[in-house]
């Protein structure tokens, strides 16, 4: 290879253009895996990483596209790094086709720095919760998916049955 093809190659790594293609190519072809995904509201490719991700952890068809939009901006907002997470965890879950239900034991076994990711983004699915301790902030109860799991047969309530106070006191 002569230095002029070489410049080339080098110019356009760098193309941001090129870059965009490629992200969204691979957000395509990602898609194929997950047909549903296709269906939901994507921003962008980092938001369509997080969707991807979250159908497949939560082994959901489809999702709540406002709270979709809200965990999304919340754990971005935790932890800069959340999007690029998402993409690099996608893409290691389609170049080693990953079982859902064997990721985290495999993120577990291999030290990755990934094994969070899935922990979180499900906590937030199934709790509404993002973030620990003093930073907790809930951002759904109602449409949490471990309410609207059993939705059909259980209703969570939004307030205390009976007067303020009467959980404190013990049962007859």
């Amino acid at each position: 290879m002569d230095g002029s093809h070489q410049a080339m190659d080098d110019a356009d790594a760098r193309n941001p253009a090129r870059r965009r293609v490629l992200a969204g190519l691979l957000s395509a072809y990602t898609l194929t895996f997950i047909p549903w995904a296709a269906a939901q509201a994507i921003t962008n490719d980092d938001h369509g990483a997080f969707l991807a991700l979250s159908a497949i952890l939560a082994g959901r068809k489809s999702l709540d596209s406002e709270l979709a939009a809200r965990f999304y901006q919340a754990l971005q907002a935790e932890d800069a790094n959340f999007p690029k997470a998402c993409s690099t965890l996608l893409e290691l879950i389609n170049s080693q086709a990953i079982n859902p239900l064997e990721l985290q034991k495999a993120l577990d076994a291999s030290n990755s720095a990934l094994a969070p990711l899935p922990k979180k983004i499900v906590t937030a699915w199934f709790m509404g919760i993002v973030g620990d301790g003093d930073s907790a902030r809930c951002l759904a109860y109602e449409n949490a998916l471990n309410a609207v799991i059993v939705s059909d047969v259980l209703k969570p309530p939004s307030y205390a049955y009976g007067n303020y106070g009467s959980w404190e006191k013990k049962p007859i």
